[in-house]
């Protein structure tokens, strides 16, 4: 049942006096629990839900609002116990009675003597006084005033009286339901502290009849929101430095509110150093300055930059560390080809992985330093304008192959793991960083190499001969056949003009090879097979004839040494030579045994031919 005090206002009213309609329970039970319940309902089982309580910001079916034309304006005379005494122009004075001032004073209204005022006669009297109401006129402005809101999006201002299931209740003039959803932009956990506060909201749905009222603080908030973001758009320029509060921050960057507009402040426009989460930088809530990079006006996307509006480290970077500079610094980021050195704050290098070590033998940069690991490195290039350093490591140790010849001299032997095999030869590691090749021509003297695993297996050791040291270039030559040299040898017990035996092994069309011993080959040219003829000889015998060889494959000769190379390994011979001389020391002989020195060759033939 309504309390008697409620019933006393309504009858005073005018108003049909009904039975008292209990509460849903649901209602009831928001009223009692303080604690908000979300998700548990959709916003338009809310609505239904929401019941007005009834007193006097309520007009149900039982207030009908009155005309306009039965609304009458007059001035305050004076307020009395019995109500508010007001002077409309009647041939008597009326009364606002005392019990309908009760309900203005959750209205906080007040009324001073001299005050116009809008009341409606309620055909009634009482002690002599015209019955007046001042809350209807009232009602019907309100009423008024909410389906303009409705009908035109026109904002209310209202005070937050309580707190029900789903939201709140609002005092625009009559108890309106404000959503939890519909309070504010973002969602808003303690609906408490809300209590009292006065706000500007707009009718989203209403119903007279039933004088249910829903309103929004949101949608206010966001047209607010809208016009403010469209000026600001309109004035903002590419290249202009503002400032705005810091609004959110996510992993990849930070929103600004620019005053009614976001920016984004992506990561790596936040500072010149390196900056792994933007709330090493800034926070929420703080005021910062930045610069409008670039303006989306079809998508609403501002892109800022921090940094742009702070001084450039990079400005001065060529003046102090000029190329050649050794400095120190910090490892502060290690990637497949390289690591980044911080030089100072806003101040970063590239260490590429090839200027990490002397090694052609590429290893990942892990494995040489570690992020925090400070290094000294040297500047080997400057580029100020692209904001790039590169830095150099294996600068700042010794080159080891500006000292390999004093360390492996031409000629020594070296002992080394065979790293790589390829068609033209064997890569042998003699130390870190100092590769030599083995090529195919220098694994045998004798054998003809097709590859060279035949001989080598990846990562087995081997010793080898130094035979050329390239340091400008870094080639390192090895020579596995030289460490047992079977020229030197040969070479050391033969010189020119001596007389050799040896088997042809093989006829070409300029000459012969003849093989003096076990590896050890000489070329006999054609010249020096046959006896030199004149010209008559050579035009009768014809041109096939006269180079026709007259050595055969398989058979040993005796042979002149005419030239030796040993550097190129190289034997020139002559068949032709050697018969002369032996011809010469036949001649020789026979004539000391004979005592005859006008003898001659064919003489010394046929003493010879005799003999035999």
């Amino acid at each position: 049942m309504l309390p008697e005090q409620e019933k006393n206002n309504t009858e005073a009213s005018g108003a049909t006096v009904t039975p008292a309609v209990e509460e849903p329970s649901d209602v009831q039970e928001a009223t009692a629990s303080p604690q908000l319940e979300e998700g548990t309902e959709s916003l338009e089982q809310l609505i239904d839900q929401y019941v007005p309580a009834p007193g006097p910001l309520t007009e149900g079916a039982e207030h009908p609002a009155p005309s306009e034309s039965e609304a009458l304006r007059g001035r305050v005379v004076e307020v009395t116990p019995l109500g508010v005494v007001v002077d409309f122009g009647a041939k008597s004075e009326g009364l606002i009675p005392a019990q309908e001032l009760m309900e203005l004073d959750s209205l906080q209204a007040s009324f001073e003597p001299g005050q116009i005022v809008e009341v409606q006669p309620l055909d009634q009297e009482k002690d002599g006084y015209l019955l007046l109401s001042y809350l209807r006129p009232r009602r019907r402005r309100v009423w008024q005033e909410i389906e303009n809101s409705y009908r035109h999006h026109v904002p209310l201002r209202g005070r937050i009286l309580d707190r029900v299931k789903g939201g709140l209740v609002v005092d625009i003039g009559v108890r309106a339901f404000l959503p939890a959803s519909q309070l504010d932009v973002r969602p808003v956990r303690d609906l408490e502290a809300w209590k009292n506060q006065e706000i500007s909201c707009r009718v989203l749905k209403m119903n007279r009849k039933r004088g249910n009222v829903v309103v929004s603080r949101r949608v206010v908030l966001e047209e607010e929101l809208r016009t403010r973001r469209e000026a600001l758009l309109q004035s903002l320029v590419e290249g202009a430095v503002v400032s705005g509060k810091v609004k959110n921050i996510t992993d990849y960057g930070v929103f600004v509110d620019l005053g009614g507009v976001d920016g984004l402040l992506h990561i790596t426009d936040l500072s010149w150093g390196r900056v792994t989460h933007p709330s090493q930088v800034v926070s929420v809530g703080q005021e910062i300055q930045v610069k409008v990079l670039k303006i989306d006006r079809g998508k609403n996307r501002i892109s800022l930059s921090h940094k742009q509006v702070l001084p450039d480290p990079f400005a001065t970077v060529p003046e102090r560390y000029p190329p050649g500079t050794r400095v120190e610094g910090k490892v502060v980021g290690i990637t497949d080809y390289g690591a980044f050195v911080e030089l100072e704050p806003g101040v970063e290098g590239l260490v590429h992985v090839s200027e990490m070590t002397w090694s052609k033998r590429i290893k990942h940069p892990s494995k040489i330093v570690s992020v925090g690991e400070r290094v000294e490195v040297v500047v080997l290039d400057i580029k100020p304008e692209q904001h790039r350093i590169s830095l150099g490591l294996r600068q700042t140790k010794p080159d080891p192959w500006q000292s390999l010849a004093e360390k492996y001299p031409v000629g020594s032997i070296v002992t080394g793991r065979v790293r790589n095999l390829t068609e033209f030869g064997a890569f042998v590691e003699i130390e870190e960083g100092i590769d030599g090749l083995i090529h195919v021509s220098d694994i045998s003297w004798t054998e003809r190499i097709e590859h060279p695993r035949e001989f080598f297996k990846k990562g087995e050791t081997v010793q080898a001969k130094v035979l050329k040291i390239d340091a400008e270039n870094r080639r390192l030559s090895l020579g596995l056949k030289q460490m047992n040299d079977i020229w030197a040898q040969w070479f050391a017990q033969h010189k020119e003009n001596q007389i050799v035996r040896g088997r042809v092994s093989k006829t070409t069309s300029f000459g012969v090879f003849v093989e003096l011993a076990q590896g050890i080959e000489g070329l006999c040219h054609m010249s020096e097979i046959e006896a030199r003829r004149g010209r008559k000889e050579r035009d009768k015998e014809g041109p096939r004839e006269s180079q026709r060889a007259t050595l055969e494959v398989g058979k040993e000769y005796d042979f002149k040494i005419i030239r030796l190379d040993l550097e190129r390994r190289k034997i020139g011979l002559s068949y032709r030579a050697a018969l002369r001389q032996g011809e010469q020391e036949d001649l020789s002989e026979y004539r000391s045994s004979k005592s005859s020195p006008t003898a001659t060759i064919g003489d010394a033939i046929l003493s010879k031919r005799e003999l035999l």
